[in-house]
């Protein structure tokens, strides 16, 4: 088309060509001005008014040229371009009356006037013709879509789009009936019951909830009303991601968890978070991990003295260290941050750290919890969740520390793998630092899944759903709990200020979720359909793998019915059963020298005594004692014989 090679053309090309345009606008302005106040269309010109029209065309480039009127880009021209051209064209007239006057043309003084008016029109008008014309051409080409909410936030998500040209805003809807009939930006607005005839009538493809300030809960319900569409949903960020900087009302991201839950939470209460972290101290294991690096995102905003961040990892400990320095230099705060390396099973260097920082909490987030890789890793996966545990607290009674908080799982409570078992058995360990140890404050804060951190279901379905499938679930009754990291973490930092030593908090998770259901919502809402047998012509299938090892069904959050209420609404203390000292001493003995040994057996038939819920119902799967078993190695009963006795750790 001829329209789209001019706006292909290289830049200075069109600054040339609005240059040629304006100057044989400035003397059609002229003979309008002038015909307009003679009423006739003939009107002789003289060499005086011909002098002045070139007089007015050469000073009125040039100063068009020194205002920037050419730089500025016509298909995102706005106020301030609108503001130049009215400069430029005033300008432009007051060079006619004053070359009129120098030249002793015989034009009316009321001509410059009228040539201010035609000008304008012509110059401003050429320029509102041709964005009009850019986006007509660029804007049928689009993806249709029709954005959700005329709010200011709706308003500004269509001026995005407007200016982007990878999609066509067919349609506006509302929930507010006094908003319905009016037109935006030459768009109409409908009431949101209209959608599903919209969607047929422009052949929608997509839909964009521009609602950031709306409550979960809320856009839950237009999700459940937009499920039934064949459209692809997506958003702009949320209330809390816009006030803060984080992101901007034009960005469009795919529908997250948390509204597809619908939950809501619940403010954090300043005065619990500051108990442990204002003017403190504070220091995260596994700060470069999912729940430890959104710790320490809010621990910082909490005004603690220092933060001290811990982690084996080198990357992970770099880029959250880079994250929080970028927030510093912005001025978010001015916490000092000290990045340290280090095995949280080294007891030595975390109690020098502790000490020479003098650390007054510690968040002990440093754990292996991917539950596959535990069971193929069964030596490593105990030795990290249970000795690491064991070092961390060590470290902290003999170092002084005021408040040890252990970050637990769901999968803790009544296990049926070895990560679960570990991080129930480094429960028990903590409960027993609290009945012998007074001057730390140990208490563990159990909660299920979290949206967004490594390893996250939603991630994968999206990125098999974007490839074309199959979507993969591995069991078709399969349900979890799920939480937001930020939530999770609040929670966490007002819950450690409720511990009374050994205490175990567990967080409200609300419903749990079947994991099939979202991955069908979530197709669905992506614009696709589920290919089953009632739909063969769907897009995409969702196949069922089977339960990996040591995986349940359904996840708990208890291990009893003896639970009472915090004074928070989101947080619960669990009255749970101990374990004597002596039993902790012999089970804790027993596990290190079976991971010494690299004996599996041993180390499953211990956490078996010791957790007495655990049932390791699949059996070992570590790779090292399968690869062993395989070449005859090792029999299946060695681990009778690898009791051992010996003393609990002692903290001197």
């Amino acid at each position: 088309m001829p329209a789209e090679k001019f706006f292909s053309l290289p830049r200075q090309w069109k600054q040339s060509g609005l240059l040629a345009l304006d100057l044989c606008f400035i003397p059609l302005a002229f003979w309008l001005a002038v015909v307009a106040r003679w009423g006739g269309l003939i009107y002789e010109f003289k060499v005086v008014d011909l002098v002045a029209i070139m007089l007015t065309m050469v000073f009125s480039a040039a100063f068009f040229l020194r205002i920037g009127l050419y730089r500025a880009v016509i298909r995102f021209m706005g106020q301030q371009a609108i503001i130049t051209i009215i400069q430029g064209v005033t300008v432009s007239a007051v060079i006619l009356a004053l070359a009129a006057f120098l030249t002793r043309s015989g034009v009316p003084r009321s001509t410059p006037i009228i040539y201010w008016a035609t000008a304008l029109i012509l110059i401003g008008g050429s320029r509102l013709l041709l964005r009009s014309l850019y986006h007509s051409v660029y804007t049928k080409q689009g993806v249709k879509a029709v954005i959700y909410g005329a709010g200011v936030s709706g308003r500004q998500l269509l001026n995005t789009i407007f200016h982007g040209g990878e999609y066509q805003t067919a349609a506006i809807v509302d929930d507010d009936p006094a908003l319905v009939g009016s037109v935006i930006n030459g768009v109409s607005v409908y009431h949101s019951s209209q959608l599903s005839d919209l969607c047929t009538e422009f052949s929608i493809s997509h839909v964009f909830l521009a609602m950031p300030s709306a409550s979960h809960l809320r856009r839950r319900e237009i999700i459940d009303e937009l499920e039934g569409l064949p459209v692809y949903v997506k958003t702009v960020p949320d209330f809390a991601d816009l006030m803060s900087g984080a992101a901007k009302v034009g960005q469009l991201q795919d529908i997250e968890l948390a509204d597809l839950l619908g939950r809501d939470t619940v403010p954090p209460d300043p005065e619990l978070i500051d108990q442990c972290i204002r003017d403190k101290v504070v220091m995260v294991t596994g700060a470069g991990g999912s729940i430890g690096s959104e710790l320490c995102r809010q621990i910082v905003l909490c005004q603690p003295k220092e933060l001290i961040l811990f982690d084996i990892s080198e990357y992970a400990l770099y880029q959250i260290v880079r994250e929080l320095e970028r927030s510093k230099a912005k001025g978010e705060h001015d916490i000092r941050i000290t990045p340290l390396l280090g095995s949280v099973q080294n007891q030595a260097r975390l109690e020098s750290i502790m000490t020479e920082f003098a650390v007054n909490t510690v968040y002990h987030a440093a754990a292996y919890k991917h539950v596959p890789m535990v069971e193929y890793n069964v030596v490593e996966g105990v030795s990290n969740n249970v000795f690491g545990t064991l070092a961390a607290a060590g470290a902290a009674v003999k170092a002084g520390v005021e408040h040890f908080v252990l970050i637990s799982t769901d999968k803790a409570v009544r296990p049926t793998n070895v990560m679960g078992a570990s991080k129930r058995m480094a429960e028990l360990l903590l409960q027993a630092f609290a009945s012998k140890y007074d001057n730390t404050g140990f208490c563990m804060v159990r909660f299920g899944n979290v949206l967004g951190s490594s390893g996250s279901v939603v991630p994968l379905f999206r990125h098999q759903i974007l490839n074309g499938g199959p979507v993969t679930v591995t069991h078709k009754d399969i349900i979890r709990y799920f939480m937001t990291i930020p939530e999770a973490a609040q929670l966490v930092l007002q819950a450690s200020a409720m511990g009374k030593g050994g205490d175990v908090f567990v967080l409200d998770m609300g419903e749990p979720v079947r994991i099939v259901n979202l991955a069908r919502r979530l197709i669905r809402l992506m614009g696709c359909e589920v290919k089953d047998k009632a739909h063969p012509k769907g897009d995409i299938e969702i196949h069922f793998t089977g339960l990996r090892p040591g995986e349940k069904l359904y996840e708990e959050l208890l291990l009893g019915d003896n639970v009472t209420g915090t004074g928070h609404p989101k947080v619960m203390r669990a009255e749970e059963s101990l374990l004597p000292e002596d039993e902790i001493d012999r089970y804790t003995q027993q596990l290190k020298e079976a991971c010494d040994k690299n004996d599996c057996e041993a180390i499953q038939q211990t956490l078996q005594q010791a957790v007495a819920e655990f049932d390791a119902k699949d059996g070992i799967s570590d790779a090292i004692w399968t690869r062993r078993m395989e070449n005859g190695l090792i029999e299946a009963s060695v681990a009778e014989d690898n009791v051992v006795t010996g003393n609990f750790p002692k903290v001197t």
